[in-house]
């Protein structure tokens, strides 16, 4: 078996990659998904979090998202506390589910934090998916219409630089509109899978 990160910042199309590998029948570990149902789930981390953030940080016991953004968006000491809790609750998680799905030869983790804060090291390969980022920003713009592009740009300038995950990464999905992105999953899949098999 081998593990593998597929990450990027907003908008540039790493949920999409993962469906397409899923309908190859490769199992996907969503941790973004995962960290937001554990902050509503575990009660544990449910009680930390209240610690650090207050009672209003849930409201009739579902996270307050909008309360804890305003938090964490200015003051990076709050996010990296909330990561310090998040982060090893999601990595626990994340190995159970590896054990569950033992008998898989390839598994995916996708997660948008991946490369920056060097918790990757678990992981056999990492894919970056990439797109310009005016693309990525109307991409968000359309997706999600309440947000602004200067409030996308804002959420892109404090996320990890799209030259880093690339430089770091040892794979590189390009989804600029240009390129065609199913060929390029296809072929990724062939060359993990030989790997995943090759070494086993």
């Amino acid at each position: 078996m081998i593990k593998v990160g597929v990450t990027g910042g907003i908008g540039s199309g790493k949920s999409m990659v993962c469906k397409l590998f899923s309908l190859l029948g490769v199992p996907i570990y969503a941790a973004d998904e995962k960290a937001r149902f554990l902050m509503e789930h575990d009660a544990a981390l449910v009680s930390a979090l209240k610690r650090l953030f207050g009672e209003e940080v849930y409201l009739q016991q579902k996270l307050n998202r909008v309360y804890l953004a305003q938090q964490v968006f200015h003051d990076a000491s709050k996010l990296t506390q909330l990561n310090a809790l998040v982060h090893p609750c999601v990595a626990k998680d994340f190995d159970l589910w590896v054990e569950h799905h033992a008998q898989a030869p390839l598994l995916i983790k996708e997660a948008a934090v991946m490369l920056e804060n060097k918790p990757y090291d678990h992981l056999d390969k990492v894919i970056a998916v990439v797109a310009p980022e005016a693309l990525r920003i109307q991409r968000v713009v359309k997706r999600d219409p309440q947000r602004t592009e200067k409030e996308v740009k804002a959420i892109i300038d404090k996320q990890f630089p799209e030259n880093k995950n690339r430089a770091l990464a040892d794979f590189i999905i390009i989804n600029d509109d240009k390129h065609l992105v199913i060929p390029q999953v296809m072929q990724l899949y062939q060359t993990l899978y030989q790997l995943a098999t090759t070494t086993a």
